[in-house]
Order: structure tokens, then C-alpha cells, then sequence
């Protein structure tokens, strides 16, 4: 039987009908609290009376809603479900501003001020992390700015056996980064004494980067071809940025929430999903190409709903960040929350928001000590 052609459209909101516009807040509502498919029974019930709208009008509506690939009926017999397609419309068009209750607010507050006040800025991450994951019952994630966006406050290079070498940079937010690089050239403790010194008097300030880049500039000079502290300098700073361009720290917290949710019944799409969570590279890249797409997006908050991951292990998620900035420059690190496409997207959105705002405000804090 050939489905019949819907007078609904999802790309811009003047032309959902209004009654469609209800019944979807409606359906998406009862099944965010229930996890159940909704049936017209239930919406029935709800609306014959103070809207005046016919058990069959309501059937037609839904109908049309699932012509348009807003909601979904699992099974004959069932009710309906909201769709990916179906959250993004709500999300995008129905919530309204976003906020936190009291409570959460309280809840946040206390939680920062007993485990992170005046504490590091790794234990603040982690702090965050977890205080996502506990007042959402989802899995919070933060990614620390990486080490190569980084403003050099203090840098220090410490001679290890085998021709290793610890480099622990501190920012100008004051997050210590600590790496182990290796090299085939030999360095005495004097060398690498010289180098930070160097580092440290010439380019307090600058990024990883930027350091490099002008290291480079200068090297060309031909006053600077064989000058000894400038190729350690170079060498040095290159071996620190291996792997470090799109990467920081990242902290976890939750992830067995997501065993408690009926919404992952798919065994192996659970186990993918752990694996997602466990590397660092891909949890990374993921995140980061939230920051970069939330720049057409009004607002630092950005909500990613099933089928719109590239990630296969996440297509049955909901993924809502936030980036944070540290100081006044471009070193920008997220956080977030990942969760089934059924979750509190006004209440996640508001909290992964102020947990950024808050972050920000932390750094920038011990910054100024």
C-alpha cells in the first residue's frame, strides 16, 4: 500500500501546523518521562476536551507527523516514538531558553566549592566530569585544551634515562602539561636548562605553535644557521607537539550509567560504544568537530541527535556540548554529555552551559593568583 504524501515539512517551522507542533511536545514529553511508545489513546485523553480535537483528528495528525519522519511506530500494534529527526525539531524549534532549576544550580554550586575550590585546574576537570555525569545519570566528558593551543607561562625540560625527556609546560591559565618525548640527539641537563631558559625569557605568552613558527622564521636568518640553542629549541618544540595538535586530557565519568538505560539493548552497539569512550583519539576528534560546527549555531551549546554523528557507535545517542575558553585567548577546551536520544535536552543543554561558564570562570581565577 503506497504511504500517502504529507502536508508536513521539518525545514522551516511556519509550516508545521500548529496542532502538529502540540502533539509532537506532547508525544516527545510522555515518552522522555516513560521511555514507552505513545499511543493516540494517551494523547486522546489528554486533548479531546481542552482542545476540542476528535480521537480521529489526532490519529490523521499523527499520521501525517510520521509520514514526515518526526515520529515512528515500532511495532504494528504499538504507539509512536520520536525519531532523531523528530528530537532535532523539538530541540531547534519548541524549547525556549533554557534553564536550570534551583535546585541543579545549588546542587552544581555546592558540589565545585567542597571538591574544586582553589584546587587544581586537572581537578577541576575532573570534578566537572563527574558532577555531568552524577546530575544528569549520563556520562560526562571533558577535554582539557590542547598542549600545542596552550600559552607558555613556564616550560621545563628534565633529563630521563635512554635519551628520554619530560617536558612540563605550564599555561598561562596554569594547567601543567607533562609529556615524555624521546630524541636520537643527546642532551646534556645543561642543554635542556639553556633551551627552557631561552623558551621562557623569548616567548612568555605564546603558544606551542606560535613559538615554533617563529623559530622557524628565525632559523632562516643566516646569522641563526648553525646556532646550537635555536635547533634545540626547534627540535624540542617539535617533539612536544607530536600528536598534540588536536589533542588534551580527557576525563570520563559515567560511562557505566549507560547500562542502566533501557534505551541500549544492542550488545554489540554497547560495546562499540565503550570502546568510543575508552580512546582518547576518537572521544577527541569527536568533540572537536562539535566545537567547530557550533560556530553556525546561535549560542556555544551544540546538540548532536543520532543519525547526525558520523560515529557509527554513537548513532543511538544524544551528544550535547559546550566549549570553554581559557583566558583571553583561542586555547579552547568542551565538555559535555552523552546520553540515549530520550534525555532532558532543556535541562542538559542549560547545565552544559553553565558547567562551561563556570569553568571559565575557575581558570581564569587561578590565572590571576
Amino acid at each position: 500500500m503506497p504511504k500517502r504524501a504529507s502536508n508536513l515539512q521539518t525545514s522551516d517551522k511556519s509550516t508545521l501546523d500548529s496542532r502538529a507542533e502540540v502533539l509532537l511536545a506532547a508525544l516527545i514529553k510522555e515518552h522522555l518521562v516513560t521511555g514507552e511508545a505513545v499511543g493516540s489513546r494517551v494523547l486522546s485523553d489528554r486533548f479531546s476536551h481542552g482542545y476540542g480535537w476528535s480521537p480521529a483528528t489526532i490519529r490523521n495528525v499523527m499520521g501525517e507527523l510520521e509520514e514526515a519522519g518526526l515520529v515512528d511506530q515500532p511495532h504494528t500494534s504499538a504507539g509512536r516514538v520520536p525519531t532523531d529527526k523528530g528530537y532535532r525539531y523539538y530541540v531547534d524549534n519548541m524549547l525556549g531558553e533554557a534553564r536550570l532549576s534551583r535546585s541543579d544550580y545549588k546542587t552544581i554550586d555546592d558540589l565545585f566549592a567542597g571538591e574544586a575550590g582553589g584546587s587544581s585546574p586537572d581537578r577541576l576537570m575532573e570534578t566537572a566530569s563527574h558532577v555531568l555525569s552524577a546530575l544528569s545519570q549520563n556520562v560526562g566528558i571533558v577535554v582539557s585544551p590542547s598542549l600545542a593551543d596552550n600559552r607558555l607561562n613556564h616550560i621545563e625540560f628534565v633529563l630521563l634515562p635512554d635519551r628520554r625527556i619530560l617536558v612540563v609546560l605550564v599555561s598561562t591559565a596554569n594547567i601543567i602539561h607533562n609529556k615524555v618525548i624521546r630524541t636520537s640527539d643527546e642532551f646534556t641537563q645543561d642543554d635542556l636548562d639553556r633551551t627552557a631558559r631561552y623558551l621562557n625569557t623569548e616567548f612568555s605568552g605564546k603558544s606551542l605553535l606560535a613559538i615554533r613558527a617563529e623559530i622557524v622564521e628565525l632559523m632562516k636568518e643566516e646569522k641563526a644557521l648553525y646556532d646550537r640553542l635555536l635547533q634545540n629549541a626547534i627540535m624540542l618544540c617539535e617533539r612536544s607537539l607530536e600528536g598534540e595538535e588536536a589533542s588534551g586530557e580527557v576525563y570520563v565519568d559515567g560511562a557505566s550509567n549507560i547500562l542502566s538505560k533501557p534505551d541500549f539493548v544492542d550488545i554489540e552497539r554497547m560495546r562499540e560504544l565503550f570502546r568510543t569512550f575508552e580512546e582518547k583519539s576518537r572521544l577527541i576528534k569527536i568533540l572537536n568537530e562539535c566545537v567547530h560546527d557550533a560556530a553556525s549555531y546561535p549560542g556555544d551549546v551544540h546538540v548532536v541527535i543520532g543519525r547526525e554523528h558520523p560515529s557509527s557507535s554513537l548513532q543511538s545517542c544524544a551528544l550535547i556540548t559546550a566549549p570553554y575558553r581559557v583566558g583571553s585567548n583561542d586555547s579552547i577546551g568542551t565538555l559535555g554529555v552523552v546520553g540515549p536520544m530520550r534525555i532532558e535536552y532543556a535541562r542538559i543543554m542549560a547545565m552544559v552551559n553553565y558547567m562551561a561558564r563556570l569553568i571559565e570562570q575557575r581558570l581564569g581565577d587561578q590565572a590571576a593568583r
